[in-house]
């Protein structure tokens, strides 16, 4: 699998109802590196793939981690893809977001 997969994995994630966006993690180390770009919140890996997301609050969070799964899981192939929620947003919190 090469890297330019991650910029689709990042596009197919972000499309789920319940996701608000992706994270770099704690460190803002989750990340795949190419020529000239980063996508943050996307390691594609040689042996997996690990996401972090931004959830919006509400629906069970291993539900939201397994719709993002199964959004990119034919992009994925048989690699296990590891969905993490680095934080969690309320729709109060939504609404003033601009």
């Amino acid at each position: 699998m090469t890297g330019e997969v991650a910029g689709l994995i990042a596009e197919r994630v972000t499309t789920c109802p319940d996701v608000v966006g992706l994270s770099g993690g704690p460190y803002g180390t989750v990340a795949t590196y190419l020529p000239g770009e980063m996508v943050s919140g996307v390691a594609v890996r040689d042996d997996e793939v690990e996401i972090h997301i931004v959830a919006r609050y509400g629906r069970p969070l291993a539900e939201i981690a397994e719709s993002v799964r199964g959004a990119v899981a034919d992009l994925t192939g048989d690699l296990p893809v590891n969905v993490t929620v680095d934080d969690v947003r309320t729709e109060s919190e939504l609404q003033g977001e601009t």
